[in-house]
């Protein structure tokens, strides 16, 4: 019997933890062959969360979980669970079963049976999501794509099963700054894309605003390439050719027909414009070399709080 753990990742799911466990437990019990356990981590949040996953662990043999000293992120919390799990079979799940437990079984085989080595969710709709957040997030996906070494796929979630192989090399990235859906398809592997239909939250909102998705984009774009550095390159290059072919034309049109009168709109539409692409280029490297800065310092990606994984607690902060 091949053991499989669920990482699933926790902020404010105070209402949604136990209805989550008792659904998606009810599906995996039916699943012959495996045995399944629970690692429920819990990103510092704010509400009851802990005590409900605690009382879970109480109650029931195949719960496990793990408590952050703060808010670290999902990113953060993902990895956690990649760390502390030893099974042979590992997934990712959300706690607001908008990633459906039925999909589970499928995803064992694509793995057991079909030769994979993950098998990864891919929502084909996205029903009950505001239209303006679908249009950004389908331009992200062409936008890195285009830019990158690596294939995103578009409506890819969070929601893959993995093998033990795969994970080991997933958590041997102890960069800070992270991107998952980057980094599963950096490490290769062969994965099965499985399609479902988006499934709205049964309580609560998303944890997601605009903003948060918007920085998480731009965490993507400069974690996997480097173009916006070569675009800032190419604008300052077209600037510059654009300004000496300007003095060019001023310089034979002075020789020509004498001095001109200077325009002071022009100048300062010229001045305005040239400055705004050098604090435009200043920005972009910026933001590589805050990331860099951030390495640098080699602070833990989280800090345990509590756990009842006991034989992970003395390495869980480490990286």
């Amino acid at each position: 019997m091949k053991s499989v753990e669920l990482i699933v990742p926790c902020y404010n799911e105070e209402q949604m933890v136990e209805i989550f466990y008792e659904k998606t437990n009810a599906v995996v019990s039916e699943i012959e062959g495996y045995s399944f356990s629970f690692i429920f981590v819990d990103d510092g949040s704010r509400d009851q969360t802990i005590q409900k996953i605690k009382g879970l662990a109480a109650a029931h043999d195949n719960v496990k979980y793990l408590s952050f000293s703060r808010n670290f992120g999902k990113e953060a919390a993902m990895y956690a669970g990649l760390k502390m799990s030893t099974a042979e079979r590992v997934a990712i799940m959300d706690a607001d079963l908008q990633h459906p437990p039925e999909l589970i079984e499928g995803m064992l085989k694509a793995i057991d049976e079909e030769g994979y080595d993950s098998c990864s969710a891919r929502r084909v709709s996205r029903e009950g999501e505001p239209k303006l957040r679908s249009a950004f997030s389908r331009l992200f996906y062409k936008f890195i794509n285009k830019m990158s070494d690596i294939d995103l796929v578009d409506g890819a979630v969070d929601f893959r099963m993995m093998t033990r192989n795969m994970v080991n090399a997933i958590v041997s990235m102890p960069e800070v700054q992270r991107f998952s859906k980057g980094i599963f398809c950096w490490v290769g592997f062969k994965t099965k894309w499985i399609e479902f239909k988006n499934v709205e939250r049964l309580i609560g909102e998303s944890k997601w605003s605009f903003w948060s998705l918007f920085k998480y984009a731009i965490d993507g774009i400069v974690a996997f390439t480097t173009f916006p550095l070569r675009i800032a390159t190419l604008i300052g290059t077209c600037v510059s050719s654009a300004a000496f072919i300007y003095l060019l034309f001023v310089l034979i049109k002075t020789l020509c027909f004498g001095k001109d009168v200077p325009g002071y709109s022009s100048t300062i539409i010229i001045l305005l414009f040239i400055g705004g692409v050098i604090i435009m280029a200043l920005g972009i490297i910026g933001e590589y070399l805050a990331r860099m800065y951030m390495e640098t310092k080699r602070r833990p990606i989280f800090i345990t709080r509590e756990t009842n994984i006991k034989e992970q607690d003395d390495e869980s902060d480490k990286k």
